[in-house]
């Protein structure tokens, strides 16, 4: 089989898709890494892992440097993780995908990317949640849920230990201390508590005649 032409044939369509169908371009980039993806794969079992390079020179001469190798390296890896169970959305974009690939836990690429989901996330807000390690902090009985498809409740997504901000140049905090840091971003300390909290910063009193 010549995985190098089915290969170049799939780039070529998507970038014709990108240029007239706009409003599917993001469909077909998935779909198209995805394919790209698994014929890799299967040339790297054919021809071994070599291939990889062999096949980005002959692109990057034939269809310009996009398609470097770290680039078509990441393709077979988006490939493999939804072969390993992460959850293919074509509401999230290939740059949501990128953040998630270094993550080797599928449980863990599945929350992230019901979050972006759920939440509506950009790729900018993704990177935050997964800096702050957000799926790290629940607990295991939570995650279990999660994994099983249990119902969850608004407790269950409190994060442990929560991340308050340290203004002071201290490491001991006195309640008065620990209060200030709180009000002062309470926007802050109400979304690492979880979904399901509100707050509501001022009264508009109106009078019904």
């Amino acid at each position: 089989m010549n995985y190098y032409d089915e290969i170049k044939e799939k780039l070529i369509n998507n970038e014709i898709v990108k240029k007239v169908k706009d409003y599917s371009k993001n469909r077909s980039d998935l779909n198209t890494y995805f394919e790209v993806g698994r014929l890799l794969s299967l040339a790297g079992k054919s021809y071994g892992d070599g291939i990889v390079k062999r096949y980005s020179i002959k692109l990057t001469n034939e269809l310009g440097k996009k398609y470097d190798v770290s680039t078509l390296k990441r393709m077979r890896q988006f490939f493999l993780v939804i072969e390993k169970g992460a959850t293919l959305w074509h509401q999230l974009s290939w740059s949501h995908y990128r953040e998630l690939l270094p993550i080797k836990d599928i449980n863990e690429i599945n929350y992230y990317i019901q979050r972006c989901i759920n939440l509506n996330l950009s790729q900018r807000q993704l990177v935050k949640i997964i800096k702050s390690k957000e799926y790290e902090r629940l607990d295991d009985k939570t995650k279990n849920k999660l994994i099983n498809k249990e119902d969850i409740s608004i407790s269950d997504f409190i994060k442990n230990p929560v991340i308050i901000k340290n203004k002071y140049n201290t490491d001991k905090i006195s309640e008065k201390m620990l209060k200030e840091l709180i009000l002062d971003d309470i926007d802050i300390f109400l979304k690492e508590l979880g979904d399901g909290f509100a707050l509501f910063k001022k009264e508009i009193y109106i009078n019904i005649t």
